[in-house]
């Protein structure tokens, strides 16, 4: 098990990587929140995922790319059940290709 100093580092350094994709996609997935787990005052919650998530975003092609790969990434995290259907993400793929899509160009 990693240590918080070590993922506080790795966060970091996302964050200096990807700069405002990083904030941007971590207010996205707590404002869609498809899992139900925003309370309000726990905006940091889905961070773990965002730095699964933009390092895989240059792979992506398509909007059905990035649904597909985020509900995977959710599947992975959280189990099936939890992350539910794919279906689901289809509003956050949207909101990721057009708020992040200006990013480094990684969405042709």
């Amino acid at each position: 098990m990693r240590r918080a100093d070590e993922i506080a580092k790795e966060r970091t350094e996302l964050r200096k990587r990807y700069k405002r994709a990083y904030d941007l996609l971590a207010a996205i997935l707590f404002e869609e929140d498809p899992i139900g787990i925003n309370f309000g005052d726990n905006s940091d919650e889905y961070e773990p995922e965002v730095g699964s998530i933009l390092p895989q975003l240059a792979s992506c092609r398509a909007l059905n790319d990035i649904q597909t790969m985020v509900h995977r990434e959710f599947c992975a995290w959280f189990g099936t059940d939890t992350a539910g259907p794919s279906e689901k993400y289809a509003q956050v793929a949207s909101r990721i290709h057009s708020e992040l899509s200006d990013f480094g160009g990684w969405l042709n």
